[in-house]
Protein backbone atom coordinates (compact mmCIF):
# COMPACT_ATOMS: atom_id res chain seq x y z
CA UNK A 1 0.00 0.00 0.00
CA UNK A 2 1.65 3.53 -1.00
CA UNK A 3 1.02 6.43 1.11
CA UNK A 4 -1.49 8.84 0.50
CA UNK A 5 -1.47 11.42 -2.00
CA UNK A 6 0.20 14.95 -0.82
CA UNK A 7 -0.17 17.85 -2.74
CA UNK A 8 2.25 20.59 -3.08
CA UNK A 9 1.58 22.67 -0.56
CA UNK A 10 0.63 20.04 1.86
CA UNK A 11 4.21 19.03 1.26
CA UNK A 12 5.60 22.27 2.28
CA UNK A 13 3.25 21.66 5.62
CA UNK A 14 4.76 18.15 6.14
CA UNK A 15 8.32 19.12 5.99
CA UNK A 16 7.67 21.95 9.02
CA UNK A 17 5.82 18.94 10.32
CA UNK A 18 8.61 16.41 10.09
CA UNK A 19 11.10 18.18 11.26
CA UNK A 20 9.34 19.68 14.46
CA UNK A 21 7.35 16.74 15.61
CA UNK A 22 5.08 15.84 17.61
CA UNK A 23 4.01 19.37 17.83
CA UNK A 24 1.12 20.89 18.82
CA UNK A 25 -1.36 22.42 16.66
CA UNK A 26 -0.72 25.99 17.89
CA UNK A 27 3.07 25.86 17.58
CA UNK A 28 2.25 24.26 14.23
CA UNK A 29 0.32 26.92 12.91
CA UNK A 30 3.00 29.58 14.30
CA UNK A 31 5.91 28.05 12.40
CA UNK A 32 3.67 28.00 9.15
CA UNK A 33 3.03 31.74 9.87
CA UNK A 34 6.55 32.07 9.83
CA UNK A 35 8.16 29.83 7.02
CA UNK A 36 4.73 29.87 4.76
CA UNK A 37 2.37 33.00 5.32
CA UNK A 38 -0.76 30.67 6.04
CA UNK A 39 -3.01 31.81 8.81
CA UNK A 40 -4.30 29.89 11.92
CA UNK A 41 -7.04 28.90 9.98
CA UNK A 42 -5.77 27.59 6.72
CA UNK A 43 -3.12 25.69 9.06
CA UNK A 44 -5.62 24.18 10.99
CA UNK A 45 -7.80 23.39 7.85
CA UNK A 46 -4.77 21.13 6.22
CA UNK A 47 -4.59 19.66 9.49
CA UNK A 48 -8.09 18.51 9.44
CA UNK A 49 -7.38 17.28 5.90
CA UNK A 50 -4.16 15.29 5.75
CA UNK A 51 -5.53 13.71 9.25
CA UNK A 52 -9.10 12.74 7.48
CA UNK A 53 -6.42 11.21 4.93
CA UNK A 54 -4.56 9.29 7.27
CA UNK A 55 -1.28 11.08 6.50
CA UNK A 56 -1.28 12.80 10.54
CA UNK A 57 -3.14 12.80 13.77
CA UNK A 58 -3.73 15.23 15.91
CA UNK A 59 -4.61 13.82 19.37
CA UNK A 60 -5.01 16.09 22.20
CA UNK A 61 -3.88 19.06 20.07
CA UNK A 62 -0.83 17.33 19.49
CA UNK A 63 0.14 16.62 16.05
CA UNK A 64 2.41 13.67 14.45
CA UNK A 65 2.69 12.72 10.85
CA UNK A 66 1.51 8.74 10.20
CA UNK A 67 3.85 9.01 7.05
CA UNK A 68 7.15 9.41 6.78
CA UNK A 69 8.87 11.79 4.44
CA UNK A 70 10.57 8.62 2.60
CA UNK A 71 7.08 7.10 1.80
CA UNK A 72 5.20 10.36 0.72
CA UNK A 73 8.83 10.46 -1.94
CA UNK A 74 8.10 6.75 -2.90
CA UNK A 75 4.96 7.01 -3.77
CA UNK A 76 5.65 10.10 -5.50
CA UNK A 77 7.94 8.79 -7.85
CA UNK A 78 5.72 5.50 -8.73
CA UNK A 79 3.49 7.87 -9.54
CA UNK A 80 5.30 9.92 -11.71
CA UNK A 81 6.82 6.59 -13.52
CA UNK A 82 3.35 5.53 -14.14
CA UNK A 83 1.74 8.66 -15.51
CA UNK A 84 4.80 10.06 -17.32
CA UNK A 85 7.20 6.99 -18.51
CA UNK A 86 4.98 3.75 -18.93
CA UNK A 87 6.97 2.46 -15.60
CA UNK A 88 10.09 2.34 -17.36
CA UNK A 89 13.24 3.20 -15.51
CA UNK A 90 15.48 3.46 -18.70
CA UNK A 91 13.20 6.05 -20.07
CA UNK A 92 13.16 8.07 -16.78
CA UNK A 93 16.75 7.65 -16.40
CA UNK A 94 17.62 8.84 -20.15
CA UNK A 95 14.98 12.00 -19.18
CA UNK A 96 16.51 12.92 -16.09
CA UNK A 97 20.08 12.50 -17.50
CA UNK A 98 19.41 14.70 -20.49
CA UNK A 99 17.87 17.42 -17.99
CA UNK A 100 20.90 17.65 -15.76
CA UNK A 101 24.66 17.28 -15.91
CA UNK A 102 25.81 14.97 -14.02
CA UNK A 103 29.31 14.95 -11.96
CA UNK A 104 31.73 12.21 -11.89
CA UNK A 105 30.72 11.48 -8.43
CA UNK A 106 26.72 11.80 -8.87
CA UNK A 107 27.48 9.04 -11.70
CA UNK A 108 29.38 6.70 -9.56
CA UNK A 109 27.17 7.29 -6.30
CA UNK A 110 24.13 6.20 -9.32
CA UNK A 111 26.17 3.63 -10.83
CA UNK A 112 26.57 1.79 -6.94
CA UNK A 113 22.49 1.98 -6.02
CA UNK A 114 22.24 0.44 -9.68
CA UNK A 115 24.46 -2.23 -9.00
CA UNK A 116 22.95 -3.06 -5.89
Amino acid sequence: MSAPKVFESEYRFCLILWENEPVSSRRLSELCKEQLGWSKTTTYTVIKRLSDRGVLKNENTVVTSLVSKEEVQQAEIEELMEKKFENSVPAFIAAFAKSKSLSDDEIEQIRRIIEK
